[in-house]
């Protein structure tokens, strides 16, 4: 995503060394995060689509994700992500040390 943010417009912040956290460290890690200027912290499904408005070229996804039922579709995608994200990260990490 940041090499797709060409306008500098999205300020990523790592939460497992930032000083300050909004919410408790471990509910930070778990989910993605995100807030648009001005707004709440969004999570998960909702603070993909926020990032996609902020990058132009992914920008109609994140119009499009402001359709509830097109929203609530993406969020049960990311759920099933979450699940199988720590296989793919030990399967990763493998690969990885195998190379």
């Amino acid at each position: 995503m940041r090499r797709l943010d060409t306008r500098g417009a999205i300020d990523f912040v790592d939460v497992a060394g930032a000083g300050h956290c909004p919410l408790d460290r471990a509910a930070m890690l778990a989910r993605f995060h995100a807030r648009e200027e001005g707004g709440p912290l969004l999570s998960g499904a909702a603070a993909f689509a926020a990032m996609w408005r902020a990058i132009p070229l992914l920008r109609p996804l994140g119009e499009l994700a402001r359709n509830h039922v097109i929203l609530w579709l993406l969020e049960r995608s990311y759920r099933g992500f979450l699940r199988v994200r720590p296989r793919l990260q030990r399967w990763l990490t493998r690969k990885v040390a195998r190379a």
